[in-house]
């Protein structure tokens, strides 16, 4: 096929070999798609900006995969960040970033997409850009260069990157870009400038132009107003979201890699949303509201997808698995498969209860496996703060039904520095972790043990977030997170069966300054862009991230951290996402802040609407209710 027929890689052998992993820049994997490029009317590349073994695991890049290549005048091909060792390569002997389906720079493309997953990937933007050739602020690209337009979680706060980006999507893909890539291909036809096709674009549902955008700011630095600079640009950015998960675009046939990925496993969305609303979740109150794949249409991807990879193990994706009212009869149809495909079935985000766990004995080799659950918190007062809904009763008899079917290893995340947390709530999470293997050795005879529990508990510590009712909570300062991780290894210490107790926690720099850029606004912009040009890229990865650069430029760039993260928001201050309409309203999220502040739960959506505004969808629980 032209171009593809004999595919000429852009690296020269002396320098893949001189390279961490050449098959990450390579392409060719099984189920690659390959086009002319001269046929179509649209190049699109998309990019997860992280390493090619994140990038290949992620499921959102999968689907937009196969339904840009879907549509006969579009070919969409991939490409994602070079590690230090061919970044350094590529700069020292000016080669351009490339695509992996035809090696084709990344310049020569129509559009570049590029997923923000995580803050911490922001540095990793700049340098997909800066290897490309691509002017990093949008004022100063031209028609030679690419749209730059993002997608994904971080979208819902874009304004951090937003001179770095023409566009952003807020929502789920399958809605909208389909009509974008119409306008596209009518402005180019037309000849219109690409200011003009900008002002278009604007007009799709759920695409946000920054650039027809002023933003005022108050003398606290809050901001005053946001307003579009024409007529026809939209106030509010509607979220777009697939009301219809049974016929829209899946991967049948997804991309294999040639070395492991992160997830190295087929990956079958089971439905999307979730009912539970817990108030520090944004994935929780984002993708709003929960629908589910139908049990049919789920058995039929299932076979697709094994037939069309040789994968031997696959994993039931949702943010809450337990919540799928027809998994059973899903497990059970995967189980019937095994003899034919010798299928492993992962299932995370699992419920502590009898049902999760009676699944999980049916899919997992209980003498190798470890359960995974997430109380969050480790007291009850906490638990109601931040609306769990899981007593300690419910997670004591999980855990006696787990070890009574053969598992002794759980995993427990909790989280430090919720709002309002004290060091009783703190010590909690080691008293339960106690707790649970005591449980262990008074519910298993000593005939029947194998060895002690292994009981683990990992923190991580919290960062508010955009559209969850703690986006007005004060965020905890490094020097707290730490104090609070020494007091709680110390408590772990103490506790009696300590012996069978693990104790993990992350990096409470790197959780700063996600807040930082979890809830900022576009003066952040030149401070990213200044740590780049530093030398910062890859901060997600603690072997590459570089703290004293970070503070040294936060300083020199005059960021002030309390203004950012450590005070608590005016209930009727302008957030810097408040353009976009995500579906629950600002009224229920205070609603559920004030809630919290009191320690009273929530229902889930199933049990009890709680008016939070999804309802406009008309779609999946929210119709299912009525």
């Amino acid at each position: 096929m032209g171009a593809c027929g004999v595919r000429k890689l852009f690296l020269s052998d002396d320098i893949l070999m001189r390279i961490e992993k050449p098959a990450r820049y390579t392409g060719g994997e099984l189920n690659m798609v390959k086009k002319e490029p001269s046929d179509v009317a649209v190049r699109f590349c998309m990019c997860f900006p992280d390493v090619y073994e994140i990038g290949m695991s992620h499921l959102g890049i999968q689907i937009l995969y196969a339904m840009f290549n879907s549509f006969e005048d579009t070919y969409c091909e991939r490409v994602y960040c070079p590690w230090p060792d061919l970044d350094q390569i590529m700069r020292e002997m000016d080669i351009p970033l490339f695509s992996l389906e035809t090696q084709t720079p990344i310049r020569e493309f129509d559009f570049l997409g590029i997923t923000l997953q995580y803050e911490m990937c922001y540095t990793n933007i700049l340098q997909v850009l800066d290897l490309s050739g691509i002017p990093l602020m949008s004022t100063e690209r031209t028609w030679d260069d690419p749209i730059v337009v993002a997608g994904g979680p971080c979208t819902y706060n874009p304004e951090p990157v937003a001179d770095f980006f023409d566009m952003f999507y807020i929502g789920e893909g399958e809605v909208s870009f389909r009509q974008l890539l119409d306008v596209y291909k009518e402005a180019r036809e037309q000849k219109l400038s690409r200011e003009e096709f900008l002002r278009l674009a604007s007009r799709v549902p759920g695409i946000y132009v920054p650039s027809l955008y002023e933003v005022t700011y108050k003398a606290d630095g809050t901001i005053d107003s946001m307003t579009p600079l024409f007529t026809y640009v939209p106030e509010k950015v509607v979220k777009q979201v697939e009301t219809d998960l049974d016929h829209t675009y899946y991967p049948e046939k997804p991309l294999v890699p040639f070395i492991r990925a992160t997830q190295d496993r087929v990956v079958l969305e089971i439905q999307r949303g979730c009912i539970r609303g817990c108030r520090f979740c944004q994935a929780g109150m984002i993708y709003r509201p929960i629908r589910p794949r139908s049990l049919d249409y789920l058995k039929y991807l299932a076979i697709q997808m094994l037939d069309s990879t040789g994968y031997e193990e696959m994993t039931l994706s949702s943010l809450s698995s337990s919540d799928y009212e027809q998994l059973e009869g899903l497990v059970t149809f995967l189980l019937e498969q095994g003899e034919k495909y010798h299928c492993n079935i992962a299932l995370p985000s699992l419920r502590i209860d009898a049902f999760s766990l009676d699944v999980m004995s049916k899919v997992q080799d209980v003498k190798k496996s470890s359960l995974t659950f997430a109380p969050e918190a480790g007291s009850q007062r906490m638990r109601n703060v931040i609306n769990k809904n899981l007593t300690e009763e419910d997670i004591l008899h999980g855990a006696t039904e787990a070890f009574h079917g053969g598992w002794n290893r759980v995993k427990l995340y909790f989280m430090l520095g919720l709002p309002g947390e004290t060091n009783s709530d703190i010590a909690a999470i080691a008293e339960l972790s106690n707790t649970i293997a005591a449980t262990y050795f008074d519910e298993i005879p000593k005939e029947e043990r194998h060895g002690r529990p292994e009981i683990t508990a990992s923190t991580s510590f919290f960062v508010p977030k955009p559209f969850t009712p703690f986006q007005w909570s004060p965020m905890g300062t490094a020097e707290y997170f730490e104090s609070k991780r020494r007091f709680l290894r110390d408590t772990f210490r103490e506790q009696l069966n300590h012996k069978s107790l693990r104790y993990i926690c992350h990096d409470a720099v790197t959780s700063e300054l996600e807040g930082i850029f979890a809830r900022g606004d576009r003066r952040l912009a030149p401070v990213i862009r200044e740590a780049y040009e530093r030398g910062c890229i890859f901060d997600a990865w603690t072997d590459w991230f570089k703290p004293d650069v970070w503070n040294e430029v936060l300083d020199d760039c005059g960021v002030d951290r309390t203004f950012y993260n450590y005070r608590e928001r005016g209930e009727d201050e302008v957030f810097p996402w408040d353009f976009i309409d995500a579906g629950v309203t600002k009224s229920f999220l205070r609603r559920e802040y004030e809630r919290s502040q009191e320690g009273v739960t929530t229902p889930n959506c199933r049990e009890k609407c709680s008016g939070c505004g999804a309802a406009a969808y008309r779609c999946g629980v929210c119709v299912d209710r009525s």
